[in-house]
């Protein structure tokens, strides 16, 4: 007599029903946070959503300020006027260039300065924040301008100082070509906007358990090893956050490149190629597809990241 066997199943771990105590929870303080947020939310969409409107609409024409009377509509026109043009392509490869060298130094030096004002002793931890913090406070027109005086071939510091430095000379002209003069404006920035990074990273390691920190020393884990299997993954949420919100403005950079070289050098970004175009030339129409396109690109950055971390926002913030 011969027998049939199934085949084994695969065994399922029992499902746990879930903690209606805990999601009644989550429910209130989404609501709430709307409810606190929400205000700020529509102001701040009545003040933004005129402006981008306003300048889709305009883009859709050909329109010079000099001359009103023959605005004409002219559809998609404008923008394709602006992708087929490689100045719009060298603006945005600057514009990139300057974002990605920035934003990664200033990523490395931020979470050094956080892990410094995290560990440092609790009588200086104070003035170790606030000495830190100093750059951000500063307008970024005048942290320009500074580092303009600083670098500047007759009234700078700079070459006097570091002309030991094989390279450097008092006669070294900082915005006389395109390389130096990226590396001022990146220099500039990565000051001015590295506590601003520290804050965030600060904020993210004070999210970390200590007791995951014990229980890997415990375990004869290396403080290396703690930084990459515990630290890091548990800061992914604040590192996003940190990288989105800098990237964001890096993108957007306009001030250090105006007062600095004014776009010469072929050191025009995006932001400096639509004020040239609204500003200098009035030309409403191109101005306008400048400033689409440029908010668009930051969507899709902002989408990048988003996708691309993959972070559970309400499970890092612990309502799972």
């Amino acid at each position: 007599m011969s027998t049939t066997t199934l085949p084994p199943t695969k065994k399922t771990a029992p499902k746990s029903a879930p903690d209606a105590t805990t999601s009644d929870r989550a429910k209130s303080e989404r609501k709430l946070g709307w409810l606190l947020a929400g205000p700020a939310f529509l102001v701040m969409l009545a003040v933004t959503a005129y402006p981008i409107l306003q300048a889709t609409y305009e883009s859709l024409f050909s329109y010079r300020l000099t001359d009103p009377d023959n605005r004409s509509f002219v559809g998609l026109q404008n923008y394709g006027v602006i992708l087929s043009d490689p100045l719009w392509w060298q603006s945005l490869w600057v514009t990139a260039l300057i974002t990605f060298i920035t934003v990664l130094v200033e990523l490395v030096l931020g979470f050094a300065l956080a892990m410094v004002m995290a560990k440092a002793l609790s009588t200086i931890r104070p003035i170790a924040r606030a000495a830190i913090l100093i750059p951000y406070a500063v307008i970024t027109v005048v942290s320009a301008y500074a580092w303009q005086f600083a670098f500047d071939i007759n009234t700078g510091f700079v070459n006097s100082w570091f002309a030991w430095i094989p390279g450097v000379g008092t006669d070294t002209d900082w915005f006389g070509d395109f390389g130096t003069s990226i590396f001022v404006i990146c220099l500039a920035e990565i000051w001015k906007t590295t506590p601003f990074i520290s804050l965030l990273l600060l904020a993210g390691l004070a999210q970390v358990p200590e007791v995951l920190q014990e229980a890997a020393k415990v375990d004869g884990a290396t403080w290396w090893q703690r930084l990459w299997r515990v630290t890091l993954p548990n800061m992914k949420a604040a590192i996003m956050v940190a990288l989105l919100f800098r990237t964001l403005d890096a993108f957007r950079i306009f001030d250090s490149i105006f007062v600095m070289t004014a776009g010469a050098n072929g050191t025009e970004s995006v932001s400096f190629l639509a004020y040239r175009q609204t500003i200098s030339r009035l030309e409403i129409g191109l101005g306008s597809a400048l400033s689409v396109l440029l908010f668009l690109s930051v969507i899709v950055i902002a989408m990048i990241f988003i996708k691309g971390f993959k972070v559970d926002l309400s499970q890092a913030r612990g309502e799972g």
